[in-house]
C-alpha cells in the first residue's frame, strides 16, 4: 500500500473553484478505529456551507480541509481493540466531523460509527444515507418523539433528508404528509407519502390540519407557515436549518414546541437504517452520480447549492 493518497480539499474558503485534488499522507488509525477504502461519498449542504466559510465559528480548522461526511467502502485495516469489523467488510458510515472528511481515497472512522452495508444496496446507495438518514432519524424520533398513528408533515419530501424521513415515518406507522413540486408526486407517493402538497401552487395551511409533528428542512417562511397546521395541544416542529425570527412569538402562549437540531453521528441508528434497507423498507433516491475528481466535486457543489436535486448527489471512486 502506498504511503500517500489523493483527496479533494480546500486551502482557503470561497466558491466551488477552491476545491482541488491534493496528495496527503495515508491516514493512521487508533485502537478503536478502522481504515476504509472509499467506494462512494455523497454531498450535503454542510459541505458547501463549510467550504464558503459560513461555519468557521463552529469549526476552526487548519487547512487543507477535506470536506465530506458520508462514506461507503471496504475496511482495509482495523485497530488493535476493534472486535466487530475485519478487513474486507463492506461498510458505510457518517464519520466524526473533522478536517479530514470523505472526499479522499481512504478515511479513518471510529469503529462505533460504522454499519454493515446491506447486500441488496450498492455502495452509491449506501453512501447517500449516513448524514441525511441519521439527521432524519434523529429529527423524527430522538427530538420529534414520533409515535405510530401520529401525523407528520415532512417539508421538501423529495430532498435528501425529506426522502428518508418519509420512509422512516411510514415504517414506524405514522400518517405522512409532504410538500414537493408536481413533478415529484409519483416519487414521494412511492416512498410512502399519504398526502402530498404542491408547494408551488397550494398553501400548506389549506391542505394540512391537526398535524402532530413538522420536520422543517427549509426554514424561513415555510417554518412560519407550518405553525398554522399543527395541533395546538401536541404540535411540535423540529428544524434542521435553525429558527425563523418569528417562531418564538408565534408559539409563546401555546403548548406547541420548537427545537433546532444538529446531527450527532450515531452508528447504532445507522445500523437500524441498514436493517430497514435490507428488508426493502427504505431506499436511497439518487439524483446524480459524478466521478471522484476536482471537476466532479465542483460540479456536485454547484448542483447541491441549487436546492433542486431530487434525492442525493453521489461521488463514485
Amino acid at each position: 500500500m502506498s504511503d500517500t493518497m489523493q483527496a479533494v480539499a480546500i486551502n482557503q474558503y470561497g466558491d466551488e473553484q477552491t476545491l482541488e485534488m491534493i496528495t496527503l499522507p495515508m491516514p493512521t488509525i487508533g485502537e478503536h478505529q478502522v481504515l476504509i477504502k472509499s467506494k462512494a461519498t455523497a454531498i450535503n449542504p454542510l459541505d458547501w456551507k463549510l467550504r464558503a466559510g459560513y461555519l468557521t465559528s463552529m469549526f476552526d480548522w487548519a487547512f487543507p480541509i477535506v470536506l465530506g461526511w458520508d462514506l461507503a467502502g471496504v475496511v482495509t485495516e482495523v485497530g488493535s481493540a476493534v472486535t466487530d469489523w475485519q478487513v474486507g467488510d463492506e461498510v458505510f458510515a457518517r464519520p466524526a466531523t473533522s478536517n479530514r472528511g470523505t472526499y479522499a481515497e481512504y478515511v479513518t472512522v471510529d469503529d462505533e460509527l460504522v454499519a454493515r452495508k446491506p447486500k441488496n444496496v450498492t455502495f452509491e446507495e449506501a453512501a447517500a444515507v449516513p448524514l441525511a438518514g441519521e439527521t432524519a432519524w434523529q429529527a423524527l424520533f430522538n427530538h420529534g418523539h414520533l409515535k405510530a398513528g401520529e401525523t407528520v408533515l415532512v417539508q421538501a419530501g423529495s430532498g435528501g433528508v425529506g426522502s428518508y424521513a418519509i420512509q422512516f415515518a411510514k415504517a414506524m406507522g405514522a400518517h405522512v404528509i409532504t410538500t414537493t413540486s408536481a413533478k415529484n408526486f409519483d416519487l414521494v407517493r412511492d416512498l410512502g407519502a399519504d398526502e402530498i402538497i404542491d408547494y408551488r401552487n397550494e398553501k400548506v395551511a389549506d391542505k394540512a390540519h391537526n398535524v402532530d409533528l413538522v420536520i422543517d428542512t427549509i426554514g424561513g417562511q415555510s417554518q412560519v407557515d407550518a405553525w398554522s397546521v399543527l395541533n395546538p395541544e401536541t404540535g411540535r416542529q423540529i428544524s434542521i436549518v435553525g429558527e425563523a425570527p418569528e417562531t418564538a412569538d408565534i408559539i409563546k402562549d401555546t403548548k406547541m414546541t420548537f427545537k433546532a437540531i444538529w446531527l450527532i453521528p450515531n452508528g447504532e441508528q445507522l445500523r437500524e437504517i441498514a436493517d430497514l434497507m435490507a428488508d426493502g423498507k427504505v431506499k436511497s433516491i439518487i439524483d446524480t452520480v459524478l466521478p471522484f475528481s476536482a471537476e466532479g466535486l465542483i460540479k456536485s457543489h454547484q448542483l447541491s447549492a441549487t436546492h433542486h436535486s431530487t434525492g442525493k448527489i453521489v461521488i463514485k471512486f
